[in-house]
């Protein structure tokens, strides 16, 4: 026998994608033994596989599974770790069963162990003699004995490539983990409240039906959206945003809907609206209060009759969307100012989700605040920095008006501020480590115990020359109104004054409940 040519070798050794290379060995095992049918297999776990397989109806061998308990030349071969040559109609350790569709049957079986350095065997690769009258298998001993050298060096040499992409994958994942990991778009939480709200995303992601999301800005609803998208049956279809408040009602208009060319001035050529962009796919409008009257009349079309019309179209065209929507706004109020359709809040209210604001999630600000200093510092190129007990305390009681979108800034503004590995209380803006004198009367305020001014017990991180006799005045009277649950007779009883004063002093500081 001559040795093989060149570009053997190279196939064996140029490539390290598995498929690629065990296509290529088994076709150049099969030319030099000039016969087509073929297949390589390896030991899984709950059988021998087939890996690859070679001739006309090698669809019915691939990806076909060998029970341990069942007779086959392959298993045989791999748990004895010995070459074989099988009479396929004779042979008991022949699989009958696998070729019993398939036109032309085999007559003769080659069989060879794949074999690791170490002298472990993790699968065997197989060539058949399908013809009917000559034999073309050549099996003399000598030729057999040098076949078997090339096999055992592509043995190893597929082991590598297999070994080589198990590790590439393992790769892939851990590299897809950190990146979610220090992603800006992963949601945090572990209290009660919100991981009810998680069960209703995967709840919901198994509809299609229209998500409304509620609840005070920067509490995360974009985020929601799209983990109601990336749970789905759409995950890998389009996922397109647009903020209703964000731009103006006629370019708006034509951003959801698009428009024909000619529709308007300056309207040069056809424009997709992003309904159509999304077909099969997600549309997420936010801050959907603020849409005006006129397109939530279109909305309820698109939600009614799944169609779309351009701007300056003549006809409509189906879509396939699904639709999630948010505010912060009450539509209930705004439906009785006449501000938004009624008809439209019950077509998106299907299933609605209201997202807790983070005072009210307190169990999570640690966990955020940690993901957020990490992240950061990881952007900034710095260690991430720990938290005192005593400061985190503080944030505990902090009420967090702006939400998660506020505790993400502060941990932006905390590595930028902070020079030291640890914070602080000293470290914390004064409107944290003072909460009483951030209070806004306007809204409603936190509880008694946790607006007490660390300063009546701590001078050192307190200081009456950064406040005016009329911040002072709101801050006690704030403070008296939510000690007493806002009864003003037992607020002015406390301050040791006349209700009527209370209640003036009240007026004049624009202080309403």
């Amino acid at each position: 026998m001559r040795m093989p040519p060149l570009h053997f070798y190279k196939a064996i050794f140029e490539d390290l994608d598995p498929e690629k290379l065990q296509k290529n060995f088994l076709g150049l095992l099969l030319g030099i033994q000039n016969v087509d049918r073929g297949s390589v297999w390896v030991k899984a776990d709950e059988g021998y596989l087939c890996l690859e397989a070679s001739g006309e109806e090698s669809h019915q061998v691939r990806g076909v599974v060998l029970p341990f308990d069942s007779p086959s030349v392959v298993g045989w071969v791999i748990e004895n770790g010995e070459m074989t040559v099988a009479e396929a109609h004779k042979d008991p350790r022949h699989h009958r069963e696998i070729e019993s569709t398939m036109t032309r049957k085999s007559s003769r079986i080659l069989c060879f162990p794949l074999i690791l350095t170490n002298g472990s065997v993790y699968g065997a690769v197989e060539v058949m003699d399908t013809a009917e009258q000559e034999e073309k298998l050549k099996l003399d001993r000598e030729y057999l004995h040098l076949l078997q050298h090339i096999v055992d060096i592509c043995a190893i040499a597929l082991s590598n490539a297999l070994s080589f992409t198990d590790k590439l994958n393992e790769n892939i994942r851990l590299r897809q983990a950190l990146k979610d990991l220090r992603s800006q778009d992963k949601i945090i939480g572990q209290s009660n409240n919100f991981l009810q709200v998680i069960s209703m995303v995967k709840n919901y992601a198994s509809t299609d039906f229209p998500v409304l999301i509620t609840g005070e800005s920067g509490t995360g609803k974009d985020l929601i959206a799209t983990e109601l998208h990336r749970q789905s049956a759409r995950r890998e279809k389009a996922f397109l945003v647009q903020n209703c408040s964000a731009i103006p009602d006629t370019l708006l208009e034509s951003e959801l809907f698009g428009y024909k060319k000619g529709a308007f001035t300056g309207a040069d050529r056809n424009k997709v609206g992003l309904f159509e962009a999304a077909h099969q796919g997600t549309v997420f409008l936010d801050e959907i209060g603020d849409m005006p009257l006129n397109l939530q009349a279109r909305i309820l079309r698109v939600l009614q009759n799944q169609e779309v019309k351009p701007l300056g179209a003549t006809t409509s065209r189906k879509v396939d969307v699904r639709l999630i929507a948010a505010t912060n706004k009450d539509l209930k109020e705004a439906i009785g100012q006449g501000k938004f359709r009624e008809d439209l809040f019950y077509r998106l209210n299907v299933l609605p989700l209201h997202v807790p604001p983070l005072r009210e999630r307190t169990e999570d600000i640690s966990l955020m605040l940690e993901h957020f200093l990490y992240r950061e510092a990881h952007k900034m190129g710095l260690n991430p920095k720990l938290i005192s007990s005593t400061a985190l305390q503080k944030l505990l009681e902090y009420p967090w008006r702006g939400n998660v979108r506020e505790l993400e800034n502060f941990a932006k503004y905390i590595l930028a501020a902070v020079t030291g590995n640890t914070i602080y209380v000293r470290d914390l803006p004064e409107h944290i480590k003072n909460p009483i004198f951030g209070l806004s009367h306007e809204k409603e305020t936190p509880k008694a115990q946790s607006i007490e001014p660390v300063g009546l017990e701590d001078p050192s991180l307190f200081s009456f020359a950064d406040f005016n006799w009329e911040e002072l005045d709101r801050a006690y009277i704030s403070f008296l109104l939510e000690k007493n649950k806002w009864n003003v007779t037992r607020s002015a009883h406390d301050a040791g004054i006349k209700r009527s004063t209370f209640d003036s002093r009240m007026k004049k500081l624009g202080i309403r409940r």
